[in-house]
């Protein structure tokens, strides 16, 4: 089957099914559906499932396609895959509302996918040898971490640290993946595109900010942790905003319009600092307006550069040319409006419910347009009748 043929094709398949679901039945249930009990209380189970669910399967699916390239190892296709599907899929189905399996099972069975994963992975990093794969697979681990956080209270195992703590550190940790994977990958691809223009471009780096601009997110992930809500904490995403913003201005984002393949990444990039820079302002002053940074953090930088890295390499990996189809162009519009709607949509205190509507509309018909377009590409076979 073409859909196991390589890792990332049922992953981001499920990422892309599973991010419209989480959010649709949660919008629906505020507007008034009564949703069955399940394992986790409704809110609970929206936000577990974007996190475990939508962004965790976006991991995977990079994880088994980086790895491979990284590694000069085959791709990973055939029972391996499919068993690590199954399981992942299996999750999903055990924590939906109105799943009778109990929270001290469906946590056990939603906590097995991601460090399954890094056990496949493991043999390649080994030979590899080499130190600096393992980072992306450490973050992965810490960004399981904080799933173990979540569902140990939800299934009374402990309850310091818990759902809080835990949620925190995956929402971070998903940031830090997209600073240190999209530092790389939003300046290659653009001086690569640029490359072959009549105007030609350099990389322009300043000494010290890349790694400033990385270190100062792996310190907002840790003071969420150990000192969370605090001026600290406003103060350090201060830091890290201006970082982040000053190393974007060097890879010439403002040359890449015409090609929005191109110039979505540099979007989902230009987020990081926006929605860092809306924490301090919460955090610091108490605005409520600006009490909703943790959905424009997800929402914004961490959605937007998944479905901007998914659409980019499925068209690579299945031998397609690298053009955005206008659907998968709008898609990447609806997704930054969904975030602004939701950080911003509704006053706090006041009925706040159609601005939440207006944004999972907007989620919802961002994921669809994506399968529209994508989801025969991950599921049929490469045009050029090549395997992967």
């Amino acid at each position: 089957m073409a859909l196991f043929a390589h890792g990332f094709r049922p992953f981001f398949l499920m990422a892309a099914v599973v991010a419209p679901v989480a959010v649709g039945v949660w919008a629906l249930a505020l507007a008034g559906l009564t949703l069955p009990d399940g394992p986790l209380p409704p809110m609970r189970w929206h936000a577990h499932e974007l996190l475990a669910g939508f962004v965790a399967a976006a991991m995977i699916g990079f994880l088994m396609t980086a790895i491979p390239n990284w590694t000069g190892r085959r791709g990973y296709s055939g029972p391996p895959l499919i068993v690590l599907a199954s399981l992942f899929l299996a999750a999903r189905f055990a924590m939906l509302p109105g799943s009778p399996v109990p929270i001290s099972v469906a946590a056990v069975l939603a906590l097995a996918p991601l460090p399954a994963t890094l056990l496949l992975v493991l043999p390649a990093l080994v030979k590899a040898k080499s130190p600096r794969l393992f980072g992306p697979p450490a973050l992965v681990l810490l960004f399981w971490s904080g799933q173990v956080m979540m569902l140990a209270e939800e299934a009374g195992w402990w309850m310091t640290p818990g759902w809080a703590t835990g949620q925190m550190l995956m929402a971070n940790m998903a940031l830090l993946l997209v600073v240190l994977i999209g530092g790389r990958i939003v300046p290659s691809f653009t001086l690569n595109a640029l490359r072959k223009t009549p105007r030609p471009a350099e990389a322009r780096p300043l000494p010290g900010v890349d790694r400033g601009a990385i270190l100062a997110v792996a310190a907002v992930a840790a003071v969420d942790v150990a000192a969370p809500g605090g001026v600290p904490a406003g103060l350090v995403a201060v830091v890290a905003a201006a970082l982040v913003a000053l190393r974007l201005s060097r890879w010439h984002g403002q040359r890449t319009l015409r090609w929005p393949i191109l110039w979505v990444l540099h979007l989902a990039y230009a987020l990081i600092p926006l929605a860092l820079a809306v924490k301090a302002v919460s955090l610091l002053t108490g605005a409520a307006w600006a009490s909703a940074w943790l959905h424009l953090q997800l929402v914004g930088p961490v959605a937007l550069m998944i479905v901007a890295v998914m659409t980019r390499a499925t068209l690579g990996h299945t031998g397609r040319t690298l053009v955005a189809a206008p659907a998968t162009v709008a898609a990447y519009v609806l997704l930054p409006a969904a975030a602004l709607l939701r950080a911003f949509g509704g006053v706090p205190g006041e009925d706040a419910l159609p601005g939440l509507v207006a944004a999972a509309i907007c989620w919802v018909a961002a994921f669809v347009l994506v399968l529209a377009v994508h989801a025969p590409m991950l599921l049929g076979p490469r045009p050029d009748g090549k395997a992967g």
